[in-house]
């Protein structure tokens, strides 16, 4: 399985491939997540996912699009986004993490062509699918750059850069212009969904309640109810619960603290909830998961 290591502010902490420059090219199966559901999160950098076999749903903000095998989507920074399993069917695709700051060669044409669709409330995201004219533009430039993963990182700088503003030329005339110079705010709904699961990625450990996950966006608990509901299909208590159980997986996995101690750690009181709770999730106990030896 994969964790994501989260910020206090819900933004991912990204590893990147390369000390000199901010980006990350990865191979992935939705099987390697738990339940087949990535977590949702929200980073600066520009995320390009390819469909190669399979299909899977991605969720940008709320808006669901279904990407089939030769689709492609790529997700503006800050936007709240995660991607999950359509009906249990496997998915193999690849994620290319690109930050802006590689568009910064040029300050002029930074400010001028990037500056402003990064931070356009009416872009969060490109989707490039069989009716779309760029797709096989965009798909063999993100061919081209995930296929770098397997070069030297100190080698690829040059071409990587070349790359990515050969890819941020379609997206800036992919962007529809209106919408880029629309001086609209993001969406108030989005921003207190961040800020709810802002505060469970740095309180799950604590006894927190429906109530104190509320008033951490200042707003009833049936108003935080319904927005969990329309952008994470689940209840706050839920998304609580599977967080503190994808912590207690990676714990199990990567440390020797004993299952007493990562009950308490994860924000469980007692053992015997935990384990109920872990059994009913994972189909056995937290002690078999971690004799099962299951790899990260």
């Amino acid at each position: 399985m994969i964790d994501l290591d989260i910020l206090q502010d819900a933004s991912e902490i990204l590893q990147y491939d390369s000390p000199n420059l901010p980006f990350a090219l990865q191979a992935r199966y939705l099987s390697e997540y738990t339940d087949m559901r990535a977590l949702c999160h929200w980073h600066p950098d520009i995320e390009c996912v390819r469909i190669y076999e399979g299909e899977m749903y991605y969720d940008i903000n709320g808006e669901k699009i279904l990407l089939h095998a030769g689709d492609s989507i790529i997700v503006n920074s800050q936007q709240l986004h995660f991607g999950y399993s359509n009906n249990e069917q496997e998915c193999k695709f690849s994620v290319i993490l690109l930050h802006p700051d590689l568009l910064k060669s040029n300050m002029h044409n930074y400010q001028k062509n990037v500056y402003p669709i990064i931070h356009s409330s009416g872009i969060s995201y490109w989707y490039f699918g069989q009716n779309n004219e760029n797709t096989a533009t965009v798909n063999d430039l993100l061919d081209r750059i995930f296929a770098l993963r397997h070069d030297d990182p100190d080698d690829i700088d040059c071409l990587l850069i070349g790359l990515f503003h050969c890819l941020w030329h379609v997206l800036y005339h992919q962007s529809n212009q209106k919408m880029l110079h629309h001086a609209s705010q993001e969406n108030p709904d989005v921003q207190l969904q961040k800020q709810m699961v802002s505060y469970i990625f740095a309180h799950y450990s604590d006894n927190i309640s429906l109530d104190d996950i509320a008033a951490s966006a200042n707003i009833s608990r049936s108003k935080c109810c319904k927005i969990f509901q329309q952008y994470l299909e689940e209840s706050p208590i839920a998304f609580l619960n599977n967080y503190r159980m994808e912590i207690s997986c990676n714990l199990l996995r990567n440390t020797s603290y004993s299952i007493t101690e990562i009950a308490l750690s994860c924000g469980y009181n007692h053992l015997s909830y935990y384990s109920k709770m872990f059994l009913r999730k994972y189909g056995c106990t937290p002690n078999q998961y971690r004799k099962q030896g299951h790899a990260s």
